[in-house]
């Protein structure tokens, strides 16, 4: 797992600032939104870090998503302005301290099980949240963790055929 830097952190507050202005800028539902954002060329280059050598702001990225996929008045269900802050600076966190592309962020987890996770989860630290999530879902994607994880799981196969052996033997 990679720790995050400034740059990481000023990538986290544009994307977060981004989704929260989409409540107000953009026609689309918040879902849309995301999913078009997760996967658009804007995301990518969030993803590399080639945005930072710009003076892109958050509107600005909304309007480039808007040139990449056409104004959208699909869908009518939007999220608070604290709900999409929140989802927008998860999703860019995950991304840069796993090393994931967005669109394999938005794979992991949908915006829709974020909603629901803001209120349990919006005061942890970001990266607490994360674990929490990935936990939930089963994908340990911490090494170590899951080498104790596949002990674990051996070490009771192990234990519960000698068990069987001397039960039947």
């Amino acid at each position: 797992m990679k720790k995050i830097d400034r740059d990481g952190l000023l990538l986290c507050e544009l994307q977060a600032t981004a989704f929260e202005n989409s409540i107000d800028k953009m026609d689309s539902s918040s879902e849309i939104f995301i999913r078009r954002f997760m996967k658009s060329n804007i995301a990518k280059r969030m993803d590399d870090e080639s945005i930072l050598e710009s003076n892109l702001q958050a509107n600005d990225v909304l309007q480039l998503v808007d040139e990449e996929y056409g104004v959208s008045h699909y869908g009518t269900v939007k999220y608070t302005h604290n709900e999409m802050y929140w989802i927008g600076y998860i999703y860019r966190y995950f991304a840069i301290t796993y090393e994931f592309t967005s669109a394999r962020v938005y794979k992991i987890i949908k915006p829709k099980e974020l909603r629901e996770l803001f209120l349990p989860y919006h005061t942890l630290d970001p990266s607490q949240a994360i674990e929490r999530i990935l936990e939930a879902k089963g994908l340990l994607l911490d090494e170590e963790a899951e080498l104790q994880r596949r002990y674990e799981i051996f070490r009771k196969i192990r234990m519960g055929s000698k068990g069987f052996h001397l039960l039947y033997s």
